[in-house]
């Protein structure tokens, strides 16, 4: 949790900017806009103005404007961001949103019937093939070095051997890790039909796989995926699978789909890599509603739920990008591939910093180094590795499901949305506007992001407040 800024004196330029916002007339409502924020750590601010009007006559219901109808002239909305290390409080929301899905499309809910219970699911996890030995987790025998290294210890996940290690091949790997999950995917839906003894064409017929997936990073910056997969009928989780359809046989057509999977990438400079999993495919079942299962689809949706708010972060990586801003603004390519403006900021090298100077292990350096420089090389210039290379080349989405697995987080936050305007109308004592009858026309500009020094004050206790009620409840269900 950010600490709470410390209040020298009424000199601090905190401090009178606090005391300029509560001499304003809205004082009580700006704080309470602040509070519904719940903490976020960098608001987009907005200013403009929004018009709802009667969809058949045409009648103004409500108008709103920045600087008429807020105190500061601006509008504060909550960045939204996923990644905890970026926004603790906007990726708890994003983690439950998360959370409900995944929870959904194994229980019900959410559009989708309780009947999916009874599909068969499994909790399946891919990982990376090995590019050299590295300093393992601790465990009951010793690493390969020798010794027994503490839990947490920061040479946990680098190479024995550094000068050996292939690191061309983690990046490429993780650069290609969505294809190869695509072609996994492709795999398993031939080998389902083989194992049915049905033509493939004739699989989408009788049989759908739904899927959704959240990518993890290894403490050796190598992404791997654990995913729920479902079989459902043709129409998806509305219809039962054939009868055909197991546990046994989804378990085994995932084996055999997942080592299946071969890209070869090819290169004058580095030769050729044939990228592939990793021989430690994890398939589980997953149980229903007893607690006591070995894998119940609560403990799935919260574990899923968890890595989707995390990034390479994990793995020692910084969580922003390294190319250089004022040169994206400008619009110079950024590219190390052609003519570009040189830029004062990164003295035309495309680079905010360089790798030497980020606060890192020498291991992620070097991942850090390898995908810039493979970026400039034509062979793969199509995979933007410069623009990739904070996150060790993995250019995927954290969290990503089939179509018809369950609801969406667009219709989530939706709902929320609707829920929240709800309230506010009914604690101002409006009546609720039926979405369907009527029209929005809005225009908002971009200010900025980030409060003023005494907003933030007021920020910091909002997120003291949250933390300490959180903590209240775990130890509370410690208790029980």
């Amino acid at each position: 949790m950010p600490a709470t800024p410390a209040l020298h004196s009424v000199e601090s330029p905190a401090v009178r900017d606090l005391l300029r916002l509560a001499n304003l007339d809205g004082f009580d409502r700006h704080r309470a806009h602040l509070e519904r924020l719940g903490g976020c750590t960098h608001p987009v601010q907005l200013t403009g103005h929004a018009t709802t009007l009667d969809a058949v006559t045409g009648e103004v219901l409500r108008s709103y404007d920045t600087v008429a109808d807020e105190p500061t002239g601006r509008l504060l909305v909550a960045c939204g961001n996923r990644r905890a290390s970026r926004c603790r409080a906007c990726s708890r929301i994003y983690a439950a949103d998360t959370y409900h899905l995944i929870r959904a499309g194994l229980t019900g809910g959410k559009t989708v019937p309780d009947t999916v219970r009874t599909h068969p699911r499994v909790f399946a996890t891919l990982t990376a093939p090995s590019f050299g030995p590295v300093h393992n987790r601790p465990s009951l025998r010793p690493c390969r070095c020798g010794t027994h290294h503490a839990e947490g210890a920061p040479i946990l996940g680098t190479p024995l051997a550094p000068v050996t290690y292939d690191y061309c091949g983690a990046i490429l790997f993780n650069a290609h890790a969505g294809t190869l999950w695509d072609r996994f995917t492709r795999n398993l839906r031939r080998e389902i039909a083989a194992r049915a003894g049905i033509p493939q064409k004739t699989l989408p017929g009788v049989l759908r796989l739904s899927f959704a997936k959240v990518a993890e990073y290894q403490r050796r910056g190598a992404v791997h995926f654990h995913a729920v997969i479902r079989l459902d009928g043709p129409d998806g989780s509305t219809a039962p699978p054939p009868t055909w359809a197991t546990v046994p046989l989804l378990t085994d057509a995932i084996h055999a789909a997942a080592s299946r999977v071969l890209l070869v990438v090819e290169s004058d400079v580095i030769g050729t890599r044939a990228l592939a999993w990793g021989d430690q495919i994890d398939v589980r079942e997953i149980h229903g509603g007893d607690p006591d299962a070995p894998l119940t689809d609560a403990a799935v949706a919260g574990y899923i739920a968890k890595y989707a708010t995390k990034g390479a972060e994990d793995s020692g990586t910084i969580d922003r990008p390294l190319h250089c801003s004022p040169c994206q603004g400008r619009g110079a390519t950024h590219s190390p591939h052609g003519d570009r403006t040189e830029c004062p900021h990164c003295l035309g090298t495309g680079l905010a910093e360089p790798p030497e100077s980020l606060p890192v292990q020498h291991h992620v350096r070097q991942l850090i180094r390898t995908c810039w420089h493979l970026g400039q090389l034509p062979d793969f210039a199509h995979l933007n590795l410069w623009r990739w290379a904070h996150m060790l080349g993995y250019r995927g989405h954290f969290s990503t499901k089939s179509r018809r697995y369950s609801t969406t987080l667009g219709a989530l936050r939706d709902a929320r949305r609707t829920w929240a305007a709800t309230q506010a109308r009914s604690r101002a004592g409006l009546p609720t506007l039926d979405a369907t009858e009527t029209e929005t026309q809005s225009h908002w500009q971009y200010l900025g992001t980030g409060y003023s020094p005494g907003e933030e004050l007021l920020a910091a206790a909002v997120r003291r407040d949250r933390a300490s009620a959180l903590q209240l409840k775990r130890e509370g269900e410690m208790r029980e």
